[in-house]
């Protein structure tokens, strides 16, 4: 039975009810924040300069594209612990008309490398941190990709602005300065990463100004050369020697090799709403997974903060993260066909396996924990075109490795891949690793709906179906669908990793039904989502999650 009372957060103040059918998280005698609403255009990001930079290039005249580029450039400088020109990238693009679009810049492993190497080298897996960790930088080709495929403007138009934040300074946020702090001892271990990221040792605090000089010279020479700038030449050569230096595989050919390439999204249809995500690589394929398990069951009888709720979601989870661990890799290496994944037999075979009452007596392997850093951004232009775009160096400073010249930090996605002999995602050289970074697209009635996604490592595809669940089953707007407590699996001991805003007797509950429940210090992973109001003439609603120090603006 759903619980339509007050509920308490685990802090004491009192959690937002359900008023006339719906949830509502927005209280005006509490803390909070409402969702965004504007006529013409829309920007959602987890930094307000990013956010900022991303409207100025939409009332300059530029397209979604143009405004997401900006956005994530000065992402890059602004939050170096979660991405930048080092990582990897993904798209969904939707036309004004409800054409999808996917675009997928994810680095391949050194050409050179193989699993029989590094276990000749005496490893057992691949360690996150390690220089056998490091994949080709993906991004700047995407950025690339995404300006001349639905831009109007140019690199050197769209990067001004992150250019003179790494030139002149930034201040640094709360949440970046706090997970800075956490990251010192690691930064410490790799000279050119404790020159770029640290001052005198030390992680700086909220509000101090920082720079990165070196990022500001390689920038403008991709403003003035693109992305050839970085993937030939000197840049690239620095980038090749730094991690040769330290017994890597990758070479100055591997980074000219890379190109971003198109995608055809993949969907399914949920509660009237057509979701797409990107195929592998990516796990995308998995919040399809878990949504088809979702319509087996109905969840507006389901308390939104009640046990019953969150028990069938973690256990739909794990049914669905077992079957990525198992076989998602590089498309060109899976044993099965991504839409496999959706096959109802498939689906109601792992139905069947799901207990309202219990515990799964078998427990998948491998899930991977959210802990992993990167940006998402949503942007919405005047004509209707809408960006879904992701990027990010996989762990928090991603490999820890930094190309010092340069100012490039260098991302760890290869501990994605697996030693395993004979599996799909075992590392190979040219090969891409399975990828955790998603975007999200939704569709109505065969238009632009939903600009969505929610970072957190291998937490998305779980965050992904949180949130279109929250607004479609349980009517949230997209501020409240973001806020509202999330829960998720813990990477080694497969117990259930609650924030500590998920209510106490919820916790206790899933305990008595034979959960293990951990509470975490740290939130999990953050969102940015704008929707359609089509059914209040057309404007646009935007939401971005509290849990990091963005938000969504509008004109």
């Amino acid at each position: 039975m759903m619980m339509r009372g007050i509920l308490r957060w685990r802090s004491g103040n009192t959690l937002p009810k359900y008023k006339e059918g719906f949830f509502v998280f927005r209280d005006f005698h509490a803390p909070g924040r409402s969702a965004v609403y504007a006529p013409h255009a829309m920007a959602a990001t987890s930094h307000p300069l990013a956010t900022n930079a991303a409207l100025e290039i939409l009332r300059e005249g530029g397209t979604a594209a143009d405004a997401a580029v900006a956005a994530m450039a000065v992402y890059a400088v602004a939050e170096p612990h979660m991405t930048g020109i080092g990582g990897d990238c993904f798209a969904i693009v939707a036309q004004p008309d409800g054409t999808l679009s996917g675009m997928n810049s994810s680095g391949r492993a050194p050409k050179n490398v193989s699993a029989d190497k590094l276990i000749a080298d005496g490893l057992l897996d691949i360690e996150p941190h390690s220089v056998h960790a490091i994949t080709v930088p993906g991004a700047l080709r995407g950025w690339e990709k995404m300006l001349k495929d639905h831009g109007k403007f140019s690199f050197e138009q769209v990067l001004q602005r992150a250019i003179g934040y790494a030139r002149d300074g930034y201040a640094v946020s709360p949440r970046a300065a706090f997970d800075w702090k956490e990251a010192v001892d690691f930064l410490k271990r790799d000279e050119g990463a404790t020159e770029l990221f640290l001052k005198d040792g030390r992680a700086p605090v909220a509000g101090e100004v920082m720079r990165n000089p070196q990022l500001a010279e390689t920038l403008e020479a991709v403003a003035k050369g693109g992305a050839d700038a970085f993937y030939h030449g000197t840049i690239a050569e620095e980038i090749a020697a730094v991690v040769q230096s330290k017994g890597g595989y990758l070479t100055a050919e591997d980074l000219v090799a890379h190109e971003a390439v198109d995608l055809t999204p993949v969907t399914t249809d949920y509660r009237g709403v057509t979701v797409a995500e990107l195929p592998p690589n990516g796990q995308g394929i998995i919040a399809l997974v878990m949504l088809e398990l979702m319509k087996r069951f109905d969840w507006a009888d389901l308390d939104p903060m009640g046990p019953e709720r969150f028990h069938l979601q973690m256990e739909i989870a794990k049914l669905a993260y077992s079957g990525r661990d198992r076989f998602l890799a590089d498309p060109e290496f899976m044993e099965h066909d991504p839409q496999a994944f959706l096959d109802p037999d498939y689906i109601d075979g792992l139905a069947k396996l799901i207990r309202t009452d219990a515990v799964l007596p078998r427990q998948p392997e491998d899930v991977l924990s959210p802990k992993s850093d990167t940006v998402y951004l949503s942007v919405v232009d005047e004509n209707g075109l809408a960006v879904s775009f992701i990027n990010s160096i996989y762990h928090g400073f991603g490999s820890g490795i930094a190309a010092p010249k340069s100012g490039v930090l260098l991302q760890n996605r290869g501990a994605c891949f697996t030693l395993e002999a004979d599996h799909p995602n075992q590392i190979a050289g040219g090969k891409r690793p399975m990828h955790t970074i998603i975007p999200a697209m939704a569709l109505k009635d065969g238009l632009p709906y939903m600009s969505f996604g929610v970072m957190g490592g291998g937490y998305q595809p779980c965050g992904h179906v949180h949130v279109l669940s929250n607004h479609l089953d349980y009517g949230m707007n997209m501020q409240e669908a973001i806020d509202c407590p999330r829960m998720f699996i813990d990477e080694k001991s497969l117990s259930l990793q609650a924030e500590t805003s998920v209510p106490t007797e919820t916790v206790e509950a899933l305990k008595a039904l034979g959960h293990e429940v951990a509470i975490v210090a740290s939130p999990i992973g953050g969102g940015q989502a704008i929707m359609f109001d089509r059914a209040n003439g057309g404007g646009l609603i935007g939401g971005s999650d509290p849990r990091k120090d963005g938000c969504a603006l509008g004109y």
